[in-house]
Parts: C-alpha cells; sequence; structure tokens
C-alpha cells in the first residue's frame, strides 16, 4: 500500500511538488522563527555573562558616594555559596588609537576577571596581580576596537589614550579579547560602546577615588543566588547602617528575559503555524483533484475485493506522505537558513528541535484532518458507477 500511495502521490510531479513545496514553506516559517528564538536566548545569555551581568551586583553608598572597601570584598568571598568576587569600576567616555576616537566604556577590574566575566582571550594576556599591585597602566581592548582602528586583531604593545574627564591618560595594550558582549556591538553597532579593561587601582588613582563602585559576584549555584545576596546585604548593612545597601540578583533578569524572548517566539511560531492550515485546504482540493481522476481505477479496486477500509486507508496515507514529505524539507531548508544567517550575522548557530519536531507532528496532522473528506469520498464511490465513469 505504501508503495502503490507513493507512486500515486508522485503521478503528477507538478501538482505534488507545488503541494509539497506549500507545507515546506509554512514549516521553513516556523523552523527560522524558532532557531531566531533561541539564537536570540543564547546571545543574552552571553552578553549578560560577558559583562558580568549574570552574578550578583552589590553596592553600597553614603550622600551618593561608593562606600565599598577591600576589606568589604574579602568578606564578601569567604561568604557561603560564593565562589570568587571581583571589584568593579566602569565610566563611560572616550579612547583614541592611531588617531581613532571611539566611544568606550572602562571597565576597572583585577586578576579575578577571567573567573567571574567571560573573557576569551584572542592576543596577548590578561590583566594579573602584579598590574593590579603595581598600578600598571596597561589594559586589554575588545577585538572590534583593536580592528576599527588598526585593520587588525592582533595590536598588542600599541597604545590607547583614554579620557578621564579630569586628565587622559596613555595605557598599553596588553591583551586583546573578546568578550560576551562582541555579539551584541555586532547587532547594534554604534548604540553599544567598546570596551576597555584597565587595573581598578589605575582607575582609583586617576579618579582620586579609594573604593569600588560595585562588587561583582559569582555564586556557585544560581538557585541559591537570593539567599547569597541576603547574607551578603545583611553583612554589609551592619557595616555601614547609614549606607544604602544593594544586591541585585542578575540571573533573575537573565531568566525573566529569556521567558519573555521563549514566550514570543512560541506566538510568532503559532502565526506563522497558520500558513500550515492554509496549506492544509489546499491538499484538501488536491485530494479531492486525485478522487475524481482515479474514480474508475477506485471502482476497478472495489470490484477485485478492495475494501472501503482499504480505499479510505490509501487516500489518507496519501495526505500524510504530502505533508510529512513538505514538512522534513521544510525543517532542512529551514536550519540551513538559519546556519548561513548566523555565518554572515557572525552569532553562534542555534535550533530549537522540539519546535522543529512539533512543526512535522503538526503538518502531518494537518494533513490528516484535511485528507480525511476527500478519502471517505473515495471510499464510498459503488464499484459499478465508478467503472462507468470516464
Amino acid at each position: 500500500m505504501i508503495k502503490q500511495t507513493i507512486l500515486s502521490v508522485f503521478r503528477n510531479k507538478l501538482r505534488a511538488a507545488l503541494t509539497i513545496s506549500g507545507i515546506a514553506v509554512g514549516v521553513t516559517a516556523v523552523v527560522l522563527v524558532s532557531a531566531v528564538g533561541e539564537i536570540g536566548k543564547n546571545e543574552i545569555s552571553a552578553t549578560m555573562a560577558g559583562m558580568g551581568m549574570d552574578n550578583l551586583v552589590v553596592t553600597a553608598q553614603e550622600n551618593g558616594y561608593s562606600v565599598l572597601t577591600e576589606e568589604n570584598l574579602s568578606e564578601i568571598k569567604v561568604q557561603n555559596g560564593v565562589t570568587n568576587a571581583m571589584p568593579l569600576m566602569n565610566l563611560i567616555t572616550e579612547g583614541e588609537i592611531l588617531k581613532t576616537t571611539s566611544q568606550v566604556m572602562i571597565w576597572g577590574i583585577n586578576e579575578d576577571a577571567k573567573s567571574v566575566i567571560d573573557l576569551n582571550v584572542l592576543h596577548g594576556r590578561l590583566i594579573n596581580k602584579g598590574d593590579v599591585k603595581t598600578g600598571n597602566k596597561v589594559c586589554m581592548i575588545d577585538e572590534k576596537l583593536a580592528i576599527e582602528s588598526y585593520q587588525r586583531s592582533n595590536i598588542i604593545g600599541k597604545e590607547i589614550e583614554l579620557n578621564f574627564g579630569i586628565k587622559n591618560e596613555t595605557f598599553t595594550i596588553v591583551g586583546i579579547v573578546k568578550s560576551g558582549v562582541s555579539a551584541l556591538q555586532n547587532m547594534l553597532g554604534g548604540f553599544v560602546p567598546d570596551f576597555v579593561y584597565v587595573p581598578f587601582t589605575v582607575m582609583q588613582e586617576t579618579l582620586g577615588s579609594e573604593n569600588f563602585d560595585q562588587i561583582t559576584v559569582k555564586v556557585a549555584d544560581s538557585d541559591t543566588g537570593d539567599k547569597v545576596a541576603g547574607v551578603i546585604k545583611q553583612e554589609l548593612s551592619s557595616d555601614y547602617a547609614q549606607a544604602g545597601v544593594a544586591v541585585e540578583n542578575l540571573l533573575k533578569q537573565k531568566d525573566n528575559m529569556n521567558s519573555i524572548l521563549t514566550t514570543a517566539t512560541i506566538a510568532l511560531s503559532a502565526v506563522a503555524g497558520i500558513s500550515l492550515i492554509v496549506s492544509g485546504t489546499s491538499i484538501m482540493t488536491v485530494m479531492l483533484v486525485s478522487v475524481s481522476e482515479r474514480t474508475r481505477e477506485i471502482g476497478i479496486k472495489k470490484s477485485i475485493g478492495a475494501s472501503n477500509k482499504t480505499i479510505m486507508s490509501e487516500f489518507l496515507l496519501e495526505a500524510v506522505i504530502i505533508t510529512l514529505t513538505g514538512s522534513v524539507i521544510g525543517v532542512l531548508a529551514g536550519i540551513l537558513l538559519s546556519l548561513a544567517a548566523s555565518l554572515i550575522i557572525g552569532v553562534t548557530f542555534a535550533v530549537n528541535i522540539p519546535m522543529c519536531i512539533a512543526a512535522i507532528v503538526f503538518s502531518v496532522i494537518i494533513g490528516g484532518v484535511f485528507g480525511v473528506y476527500p478519502a471517505m469520498k473515495a471510499s464510498k464511490l459503488k464499484p459499478v458507477e465508478a467503472l462507468r465513469h470516464e
């Protein structure tokens, strides 16, 4: 029956191809939308990790000025559930390399940056403990900033001049990094500043500050983030009774954004899936035409013993094969288009496998539902009347 059904489907190759392509286009749309959502979630996670935004962020201010110190950093590091903690300072300003001026965000960090935020060293090295202790005027910069100035990524040993508002300072570049924010910079261009990382001690000295702007805390388990945040806040509040102590769990923000994106992806996939229902009507039309064309064939089959059930099963199977073929082609096309788009944009490829499977199953169900009426019509034909049909 399967062999006979496949032959029947492709008896009229053009009609079969057009019907299958209608299903394939609908499924491709669903796969593309779900892939965009999946890639978006991954990029948001990577971006937030690269900016240290999958951690806890601690701030404590009195009269608008931060009061966080080395002593607070040490207190936080020994708390249960804390993997590591790092002082953090930041300033949005301008940086100049080779007479090329760009908007940059300066991050004051220490040697623990690698374990707290996502930094992938492409050339050179990270800022180390010696740089922090002696206040070396060295820095790491984003790969994008290096390419913009020298048209190549490896510019170790070159210098960058940074504007700290009160004065300019020249730093030697010791590392080129690719951070989690790189994908966001590629997508949004000039809206996201390039990142420059310097020893926080140099930033303190230049700005005339003895404290940190923030402390970024890496927790061992994201599920215990709120508990750890509560303990840290209680500890710091006892040290600074008059200060406004805040511990923000950015892991929650990340989960919330992923949840919103998942909901949006499902909604958009459902809208794209409407085209599959529209394709279902074309399947019914094709199957009705097929029944009309094969009326005499049905009469012959029934006259030599084919039951109503057999005839109905054959036409239902025909509708299912059409939708199954179209949906598989659509999934493959969607995956290939998503991969091509990922390579062009420069983001990590991802595909939503459950959504692909759901698209195939839904297509087959649509084929079965819209193929029922033509199949029933074919099965109820009377042999004598069917044989008379010209």
